[in-house]
């Protein structure tokens, strides 16, 4: 068994327990203690007086992630919430959750005075905002830095899900795209997003050009003003996107993916026939397979 010991300031503790519940972790907490963290094949234990004791088989890797000296690991010290120095990319998804409508990736390139005037006027997590404030802040972002947005339609979405099968995987395509494509416009060697899989998914989806930019995936990477931006971009473009597929189709589709989808969805159905379901909603959804339980793949988010 091997063993890391590391002394950090106690006041990062709650960063770091908000990092571990991403692996799953059961957690206890022993006599002077913060608390300890057990995955599989490793242990990390927070105790008060600020030491960190990690253990386990092969423990290099949660070294380096949780505590190398680079990015990754400064973050909680950074009181303004941004993740690395600016100018750098920030990119997010929307659509992601959501049975209807498509999948939306986007990236915001800004500097520190970019990033600073949109934090003023108010640019968060999207989730924290109501569309009409999106779609407002969605246009200034458009005017105030260089962005892209890639839009996959639900018939190609479900295409590239047949292909990739792995949506995680499809992720990386999308995101790798939104990269690629902001770095045809800018010069930027950092790029900043939630991580919602192994980093090596988008290392392995860039080109030659994309292949040098530092990567950086965590958890609640919208703290970062340029992902935040990011993500109001991604989010008015589904917005307006299912708006559109509403009118076209005279059904007001929901947000999300709960009954009131379902119920949505038997309407569809009755009005347009099993077969169009493929070019409005995400086919490997389990509401997909109430639908549609001949055809559909059983796989929910």
């Amino acid at each position: 068994m091997s063993t890391y010991t590391k002394t950090i300031d106690p006041s990062l503790v709650i960063h770091y327990r908000d990092l571990l519940k991403e692996e799953n972790c059961v957690f206890s907490i022993p006599q002077y203690t913060f608390f300890k963290a057990k995955a599989n094949e490793w242990e990390i234990t927070f105790y008060r007086s600020g030491k960190v004791v990690v253990q386990g088989k092969d423990i290099e890797d949660v070294v380096k992630r949780y505590f190398s000296e680079d990015y990754k690991a400064e973050t909680a010290k950074r009181e303004d919430g941004e993740i690395a120095p600016y100018p750098h990319i920030g990119i997010d998804e929307s659509g992601k959750g959501d049975f209807f409508g498509p999948l939306v990736v986007a990236g915001c390139y800004l500097t520190k005075e970019g990033a600073e005037k949109m934090k003023t006027l108010g640019a968060m997590d999207s989730k924290k905002l109501t569309d009409k404030k999106i779609l407002e802040l969605s246009d200034i972002i458009k005017q105030s830095s260089v962005f892209d947005v890639v839009v996959i339609g639900n018939k190609k979405y479900n295409e590239l899900y047949s292909k990739f099968k792995n949506l995680n995987k499809l992720l990386a395509w999308a995101h790798s795209t939104v990269l690629e494509n902001l770095l045809q416009k800018t010069d930027a060697t950092i790029s900043i997003s939630d991580k919602f899989g192994d980093e090596k998914f988008i290392l392995n989806a860039l080109k030659e050009k994309g292949k040098k930019i530092e990567l950086i995936q965590q958890t609640k990477a919208e703290s970062d003003t340029a992902v935040a931006c990011a993500s109001i971009l991604a989010r008015a473009e589904f917005v307006k996107r299912i708006s559109k597929m509403s009118e076209e189709y005279g059904i007001n589709f929901p947000k999300g993916a709960g009954e009131n989808v379902l119920a949505t969805g038997k309407k569809f159905v009755e009005q347009y026939k099993k077969e169009e379901l493929i070019n409005v909603s995400k086919t490997h959804f389990k509401t997909y397979e109430s639908l549609n339980p001949r055809q559909g793949m059983l796989f929910e988010l």
